[in-house]
Formats: structure tokens, sequence, C-alpha cells
């Protein structure tokens, strides 16, 4: 088998170092719009056709699309003001609620037991804030309720005024699966060097939406998933532990 030794580049250089290159060159595997000249033969070719599939069907949706989804039910935002549709995303706000770790009481985070007393609930009401040290990580809420049809995901970011403050809105749980319905649990992190005042009401990230190429056979909160925070409501502690009971 010949080896390809040429990549014509419109790509970006992580897009390149994906592609595998083991392979016989027959031609281009992507649209002219976007060429990577790399493409595959004998059982490589379904990949070729996957990839095809995947550069023409995943899209964002705009403020077109979310308003016509939101519109048609498809996605649920609630509560939700006009004013928050961004050009591709929505901005989300804090909620009033948020999980501190007892980090006093608590010799170690075992990640097979139950998490129910490693944090405590408080209420900072509607108008105090919470004061976010630097270093400290606490557990926060959207005020809204999102809900996703089969065919959507959807990412959740801090807002970049935020960013530069330091304040971090997720660890890793940035990605929101195709039938999720639930308030979002945020994992707020301080990595400046003053503390950081976090109102409730604020904006505090900005959600978008992505079609898949096909709905989900399985989605979110699907019997034999092990879905475990559909229709959450608040901050909602760790639930690792049950993966463990399986």
């Amino acid at each position: 088998m010949e080896r390809a030794t040429r990549i014509e580049l419109a790509f970006s250089a992580w897009e390149a170092d994906v592609l595998p290159l083991n392979y016989t060159r027959v031609g281009s595997i992507v649209p002219p719009s976007c060429q990577v000249a790399v493409e595959f033969e004998g059982p490589a070719n379904q990949l070729r056709r996957s990839y095809r599939t995947i550069v023409a069907k995943v899209m964002v949706l705009s403020d077109r699309s979310i308003k016509e989804a939101l519109e048609q039910g498809r996605i649920i935002i609630d509560p939700l003001n006009e004013d928050s549709i961004q050009p591709s995303s929505v901005d989300l706000h804090i909620d009033q609620l948020f999980r501190v770790f007892r980090n006093h009481s608590q010799r170690v985070i075992d990640v097979r037991e139950a998490q129910e007393d490693l944090t405590e609930l408080i209420d900072v009401g509607p108008s105090d804030p919470m004061i976010l040290h630097p270093g400290e990580f606490l557990l926060g809420s959207t005020i809204e309720r999102v809900a996703l049809p089969n065919d959507l995901v959807a990412r959740l970011e801090g807002k970049s005024s935020l960013g530069r403050l330091g304040l971090l809105i997720h660890s890793t749980a940035g990605f929101v699966d195709a039938g999720w319905d639930g308030h979002l649990t945020l994992e707020l992190s301080n990595v400046a060097n003053l503390p950081i005042t976090l109102y409730p009401g604020m904006k505090i990230g900005q959600i978008s939406f992505f079609e898949m190429t096909t709905p989900a056979d399985r989605p979110y909160g699907a019997a034999g998933l092990g879905s475990k925070y559909r229709g959450q409501r608040g901050p909602t502690p760790s639930r690792y532990s049950e993966n463990f009971e399986k």
C-alpha cells in the first residue's frame, strides 16, 4: 500500500493532525470548501463516507434557528429574555443557590462513596453576592431550565468578560447531551489572585446548540443509560458513586 505523503491544508493544524495518513491517496475526502487531499481505499472507504457526512451536517445554530427552535418547542429555555439571544448562543444567568465544600470535615473525596455530606447548600438571597475566593471551588446553578430534543446537543461556555477576571464556570462538564432537561450545574472556580463576587441573576455563561447527524437512538434519560442528573434543580452534587453500584 502506498503511503500518502502530501496533505493540502485548508483546515487548521489540529484537523491535519487527527487525519489518518497511512492509506492510499485516491482523491479528496471533503468538499472543496475545506479540502484535505487525502483519501482511503478498501475498508477505509467507510471511514471516508462517515467523515464527509460529519463535515456536511454538523452545524451551529444561528440566532434565527435558535428562535425557530424555541418557538417550535424543540428547545426550552425558561425563563428567557429576548435580549439573551446572541448571534449563535443564548446567555444564561446564575441562581442564588450554591454548594460549598466541607473541607474541614472531610479527610478525602472517595469517588466510590455517596457525596451528600461533602457539600453544604447555601442560599445567599436574591441580592447578596456569593464571594468566591482565590483557588476556591464551589457549585452553582443556572436560573434557567434547559431542555433539548433528541437531535441537538449543546455547549456551555463562560462569558469572555468574566474569564478575563479569572472566573471559570465549568471544569469538565460543558457538554449538554441530546434529550437533556433540567437546570445546569456550574463548576465555579477562581483562578485570579483576588476574590470575585457572584451576584444572583448576573449573566454567567452562554449556551450554543449543535445539530446531530441523526436523532439519538437513546437520548439522555433513556432506560439503561444510567443518566444521573435529568430533571435536576439547583446545584446538584456528584453522583459518580452510582457507577460502582452496577
